[in-house]
């Protein structure tokens, strides 16, 4: 009897509560966890293209299909500017970071409602979920810029030097950008389902006042509000360091780092601030 005593005294209870706001301890738990990270990322990655007919090349597909529509439409018929250089590979290079963009924002704002099952029973960082969600399309970027590095070798353009430094600043902020989004609407649409509806009309709106289709400069002297948009600094820089439409902006990659930033920070607090309700009402 005494035995036992001693044995439930020596029994250790850990209590697990989510805290209300990010900090370096929640970076330190993500490395911790990185294995998962790297699991989550690749089981999306075959689920998304098991038992399909061409496999991977659907995330060549999409964005080139895409191109060949707006080049027949937007470049052929109503002869929409191109900066001076031919319509599909400048559609095509604003497409290659826009479908990253929005196809990562998509699938993570219901990434927690798809992996309710995983949620209400065990723990670990729910960070993990979206950031896996937007590393698979990491993949589909890199795949997808294979067929703008053909492009450009038909088409006869070098890309800049700089494109080195400036190439992996423009995916970062892309990045920042769907992470910060995908975590507020993740979060929002644990209550509130209709992200779901919603999300798809707003992301087609987005995408015309973005400059994919049209260089920014259609609009003129009101093409500073464009600026306010992340993603048209994002497309307008890479066209200039690949495509040399124009010189390198550094202000304008300054004010998308800092708006996606913020977007992260903010999506960041709010989904921290609701994660200890996911697994109630998930």
């Amino acid at each position: 009897m005494n035995g036992l005593k001693r044995i439930t005294s020596m029994t250790k209870v850990t209590i697990i509560r989510p805290k209300k706001v990010f900090s370096l301890e929640d970076i330190k738990e993500i490395w911790r966890y990185k294995e998962l990270l790297y699991f989550f990322t690749w089981r999306d990655f075959k689920v998304r293209y098991k038992q399909t007919f061409i496999g991977i090349l659907w995330a060549i597909f999409q964005p080139f299909m895409t191109m060949v529509v707006f080049s027949v439409f937007f470049g052929g018929l109503l002869r929409v500017s191109s900066d001076g250089v031919p319509y599909p590979i400048f559609v095509y290079t604003g497409l290659l970071f826009w479908q990253f963009f929005s196809s990562a924002l998509s699938d993570t704002s219901g990434v927690l409602i798809s992996n309710q099952a995983i949620i209400t029973k065990v723990y670990f960082p729910r960070l993990i979920l979206p950031l896996s969600s937007v590393a698979t399309k990491l993949v589909d970027f890199a795949i997808a810029a294979v067929i703008l590095g053909g492009m450009m070798l038909y088409y006869g353009f070098t890309p800049d030097l700089m494109s080195i430094v400036v190439i992996p600043i423009l995916l970062v902020i892309t990045f920042m950008a769907a992470v910060g989004g995908g975590l507020f609407l993740a979060a929002v649409n644990v209550k509130y389902r209709d992200v779901r509806f919603i999300l798809p009309f707003f992301i087609q709106l987005l995408l015309f006042l973005t400059p994919v289709i049209y260089p920014a400069s259609v609009a003129g002297k009101y093409s500073w509000i464009l600026a306010f948009n992340p993603m048209m600094g994002v497309i307008q820089n890479a066209r200039a360091v690949l495509l040399g439409t124009a010189p390198i902006n550094w202000m304008l990659i300054s004010i998308s780092f800092a708006a996606t930033a913020l977007l992260l920070i903010v999506g960041t607090i709010y989904f921290k601030k609701v994660e200890r309700y996911f697994a109630d009402i998930v």
